[in-house]
């Protein structure tokens, strides 16, 4: 892997998008300690009317505002080189500084929920902006501490979560991968190779012995790492307890605004019920490769090993913006945007994180993170990030700082229809070549649906089983852990699928289980986005602007109005059920194909 320092500055993202400097960054982090001290005289124990609570809401609104860009642009900086001390130190000096601010200021949201609900309904009727937000406080005034000790947890903050950063800090920078060999080649490993190349390779050999290496090598590290969840999942046990919920799952779901009901249906189903479609296609992939055995190792391959079409950087932004032209010209403005102001990270290099993300700093465009390796699947994975950004561009551009805080629960479906617009838009390119278009049917299955349906949703399966114990008062010590993980893939997986060595480690390599219960979050906005994407088949633009309209409503509107407002319901089966049917329709005409193929 390449260092940081090595890679050519078009495959990196413009932090300076942000800020032009780190001095124009201080001068910001400056003018936070002046708002803070003004605050802190002007409104701590005057917050009790309605006029006050707003008065100081729209200031507070800018302090927010400038934290956020300014913790944006130095934890992006750590994001894409782990081994940058120079990026830590300047994170972690600058996050401490404000963070004490934000101690400081936990007075406004504790002296707002101790005002008289009169005074807060008042509060809302007159706000020009934030409305959402003084509902929220209402709605968690009776889990709210006295508010000392809120601005004891405020200002503790960073020692009571630290689990995520040194998740982050063990996994990309201290774990060194050795060199595999396989019939007297070496190959080099690490993170970002194994889940981004390996994982794909379509030398049966080597796609194995790397997984064999992989799997050994974080072993190692595999009391550190259960040690650093264990934390993570006690410490949210305690602060339910503390906050007077019932149980933990009542704590992680409050801030989602969903019911358990809801959650446990997502998780429920989709084992139930996705389950022997995906192991039709565990079969097809076994048949069409030829294996000898399908193995835990060899589910994320290409169903068409030899039709695996590179793709350039500059070729993807053609795909995309000629697939993507359904959302209209403003989105297609958004997307030339994203390419020609270098929004995107495209690098591989030692250090960086894994996987894929999007951070949008209030008014600043999006920061889109990934490792670009040729392949379609960047394709589909950049048309997901893309998706984040139109999001949050629109509600950025129509709500209020405090009304963009998305549940998580459909935060995912704008990002995903994106993915699924993608793959409607080269079926209708495909035409007559039926090998394509069971290609393009396959990326459909392999990323958009195994990744959201299945990858992340086996992590929730298995994430609700750890909280269970959790909630009982029981360890989860690393055993535990990796016991729950490989009963949760036999269940889903059957006998069609050998479980190598090593699957049972799969839960050291996902930093979603320091994010509350997230995992599940990704089917149920594929639920939301799949309807939505068939009622755009059906009903063209009438639904497209039906979307933009609830892309745009930020956090003013829940997880069921959000979908209401998309034209679909979530407070029944249905949706998920049609949802799974159409995976299953998807893999009924690769089947045929194949046939048709004579595979």
């Amino acid at each position: 892997m390449k260092k940081r320092s090595e890679v050519s500055e078009n495959l990196k993202w413009d932090l300076s998008l942000i800020y032009k400097s780190e001095e124009d960054m201080r001068k910001d982090l400056e003018k936070c300690k002046e708002l803070c001290k003004e605050m802190e005289e002007k409104y701590k124990g005057r917050l009790s009317s309605a006029d006050a609570i707003n008065d100081c809401i729209n200031t507070y609104e800018e302090f927010l505002i400038k934290v956020y860009l300014i913790s944006s642009y130095t934890s992006l900086d750590v994001s894409t080189d782990h081994t940058n001390t120079k990026a830590q130190q300047l994170d972690a000096q600058v996050s401490s500084e404000y963070i004490e601010l934000l101690s400081r200021l936990s007075f406004i949201e504790s002296e707002i929920a101790e005002a008289s609900e009169e005074v807060l309904k008042e509060a809302v009727e007159k706000a020009t902006g934030g409305k959402n937000y003084l509902k929220d406080i209402l709605r968690q005034k009776p889990h709210r501490l006295s508010p000392e000790t809120e601005q004891v947890l405020s200002s503790l903050s960073e020692s009571i979560w630290p689990s995520y950063q040194m998740y982050e800090q063990t996994k990309l920078a201290d774990i060194k991968f050795p060199d595999f060999e396989v019939n007297g080649k070496k190959y080099p490993l690490g993170y970002s190779l194994f889940e981004d190349n390996y994982e794909y390779e379509k030398d049966t050999d080597v796609r194995r012995a790397a997984f064999d290496a992989f799997s050994k090598k974080i072993r190692e590290y595999v009391y550190t790492t259960a040690a650093q969840y264990q934390n993570q999942v006690r410490t949210e046990k305690t602060m339910s307890k503390v906050r007077k919920y019932d149980d933990v799952f009542e704590y992680l779901l409050f801030g989602q605004k969903v019911t358990k009901q809801m959650y446990d249906r997502q998780i429920d189903l989709i084992m139930e019920k996705l389950a022997p479609h995906m192991q039709r296609y565990a079969k097809l992939l076994k048949r069409t490769n030829h294996l000898d055995k399908m193995t835990y190792a060899d589910l994320k391959i290409a169903l068409d090993p030899d039709y695996d079409p590179k793709v350039t950087i500059e070729q993807s932004k053609e795909y995309i913006l000629e697939g993507l032209s359904i959302m209209g010209p403003e989105y297609q403005e958004m997307l030339k945007e994203a390419y020609r102001d270098r929004w995107i990270d495209f690098a591989q290099n030692e250090g960086k994180s894994t996987g894929g993300f999007c951070a949008s700093p209030y008014g600043k465009g999006s920061f889109i993170l990934l490792s670009w390796n040729e392949r379609m699947s960047d394709v589909f994975t950049l048309a997901h990030e893309l998706g984040h950004a139109g999001h949050f561009r629109a509600c950025n551009s129509a709500q209020s700082y405090f009304d963009t805080d998305v549940s998580t629960y459909v935060v995912e479906a704008p990002s995903t229809i994106n993915e699924l617009l993608m793959a409607e838009y080269l079926k209708k390119k495909s035409g007559d070549d039926k090998r394509f278009r069971r290609w393009v049917l396959a990326a459909q299955i392999s990323n958009t649906y195994y990744h959201n349906f299945v990858t992340h949703l086996l992590e929730a399966a298995y994430q609700r089983e750890v909280y269970k114990l959790v909630d009982k008062g029981e360890a989860v010590p690393a055993e535990v852990l990796s016991n729950i993980y490989k009963n949760v893939l036999e269940k889903f997986w059957g006998d069609c699928v050998e479980l190598t060595e090593g699957c049972e480690l799969t839960w050291m390599r996902q930093p979603h289980y320091y994010m509350g219960l997230y995992s599940y979050c990704y089917s149920a906005s594929l639920t939301i986005s799949t309807q939505v994407m068939k009622r755009i088949l059906s009903e063209g633009s009438s639904a497209v602007e039906d979307w933009k309209k609830t892309l745009a409503a930020g956090s003013t509107v829940g997880p069921v109005e959000f979908a209401k407002m998309a034209g679909v319901d979530v407070t029944t089966d249905d949706a998920l059920l049609d949802t799974i049917d159409y995976i299953g329709s998807i893999i009924d005409e690769i089947e045929k194909l194949t046939d048709e193929l004579g595979e």
